[in-house]
This record gives structure tokens, C-alpha cells and sequence, in this order.
């Protein structure tokens, strides 16, 4: 279009020709500039944070001596009281007794826990209690110091003989799960009160050991380990100091 047709144009619709619009400069900032400039800040005023605490320790340095001091006499504190438990442990397994009177009044619970303190005191030091809900037969397991693995079921009467007696479906629970569930080598069950004579046949037969009232006052009272008082218990399962 020339200019004098340009011009009629404009005169005819009485409108100023459209202009472009051009981006003045000095406009918005771009967002990764104002992310760099926050991240200089935070810098900044850590820096200055971190020297103002390590002018503050270098004026007051006693403050971190003594904290530390304080922690190793605390770490101290407890590393001796734990070596203090460990040694009094020790001598009291070595001399744990229990009267027959003891271990009648006790819960049954505690009564397991009095028989793997037992297989403790004679050398058992992997023995625990694993009596409860789903035992599977096994109160208490252990292995003595010739490498047997003892499993032991507990059969506490809080009257004593006068309490019901043991009987054989009792032992063949043990039978039952003792060397087929847990890997026994020596199958025990131990109580404190009465054991029927067809239990006692049934042991027998079976290969396992009874621990009754009688037995279980010698163990418990004395010093000799359980393997000393029981007939016919396998022989070591390894050669040690001890066979």
C-alpha cells in the first residue's frame, strides 16, 4: 500500500495506526535470579552464625570442657556399673540355691526362670527361657558346656506333692517336639511336685529324662549339675576341657 493510500486510510476511519509494544528494560527479575540471591543470604548468615559460636567457644571453652567432662564421667559411670552387674551375676550363679519351700511359692513363670538360672549357674551360659503361648514343649533351652542341647519343659505345682500329678500326656508333648522341633539332645521335664508311674515307664521308653520333687531338691539346693544327678545322658557332642 503507498503512503498516500496509507494516509487516506487513516483519514477515513479517524484511528492512529497501531504501535508495538516493546519490552522496557529494567522489567521482572527472572525466578532463578531471586532463588540465587536467597541462596547467597542463607550462606551468608550461616557463616556469620557459625562464627559467632566459635567466638563465643574460643571466649567460653570451659563450657565444651566441662560437657566433656561430664560425658566421660557419665560413659564411665555406666560401663562400671554394668561390669559391677556382670561380676555380681557371676557370683551369685555360682552360688545359687533354691529350697524345695522357695520353689513351691513361686509363679510359674518365675519357676522357669529359677531352672534356666539353674542351667546357668552349671555352666550353661546360652540358657533361657522360652516358656509361653506356643512353646511347643520347650520352657527352657541350654547347651552345657560338652556341646549337649538341652530342652526342658517346667511343671510347677504350687502345692507341691499335693498338687495333681504329672502325667504321660504331659511327656509326650516333650517326646513329641523336643528332638524333632527343637534339636535336643537331652529331653528333661522338671517339676516340683508328683510324676505317675506311667509317666515315669513312658520316659523310659522314650529316652527321656524326669527331674521330679526329690530329684529336683537335690539339683536346686547343691552344686552339682544337672548331667551328675540324670541316668544314661548322651555323651559329649564335642571333646572340651570339661570331658
Amino acid at each position: 500500500m503507498s503512503a498516500r493510500a496509507h494516509r487516506r486510510r487513516r483519514a477515513a476511519t479517524g484511528r492512529p495506526p497501531a504501535r508495538r509494544r516493546t519490552r522496557r528494560p529494567g522489567g521482572r527479575r527472572p525466578r532463578g535470579d531471586d532463588r540465587l540471591i536467597e541462596l547467597l543470604v542463607a550462606v551468608v548468615l550461616g557463616g556469620a552464625l557459625v562464627v559467632t559460636v566459635v567466638d563465643w567457644l574460643l571466649a567460653h571453652w570451659w563450657v565444651p570442657a566441662a560437657a566433656g567432662a561430664l560425658a566421660a564421667l557419665a560413659g564411665g559411670g555406666r560401663l562400671y556399673r554394668k561390669r559391677q552387674r556382670a561380676r555380681w551375676e557371676a557370683v551369685r550363679a555360682q552360688g545359687l540355691r533354691y529350697g524345695l519351700a522357695q520353689l513351691d511359692s513361686l509363679h510359674h513363670a518365675r519357676f522357669e526362670e529359677a531352672v534356666r538360672d539353674l542351667m546357668r549357674r552349671d555352666g550353661c551360659r546360652d540358657a533361657v527361657r522360652v516358656g509361653g503361648g506356643g512353646d511347643l514343649g520347650a520352657d527352657v533351652k541350654a547347651t552345657d558346656p560338652y556341646g549337649r542341647r538341652w530342652v526342658i519343659q517346667c511343671k510347677h505345682r504350687s502345692k507341691g506333692l499335693a498338687g495333681s500329678a504329672v502325667g504321660t500326656p504331659d511327656l509326650q508333648v516333650l517326646n513329641g517336639t523336643a528332638r524333632q522341633v527343637h534339636g535336643a539332645d537331652v529331653a528333661v521335664l522338671v517339676t516340683n511336685g508328683r510324676v505317675t508311674a506311667p509317666a515315669v515307664a513312658f520316659a523310659r521308653q522314650q529316652r527321656l529324662h524326669v527331674v521330679d520333687r526329690h530329684a529336683l531338691g537335690a539339683w536346686a539346693s547343691g552344686s552339682r549339675p544337672l548331667w551328675e544327678l540324670l541316668r544314661a545322658v548322651p555323651p559329649p557332642r564335642r571333646p572340651t576341657a570339661l570331658s
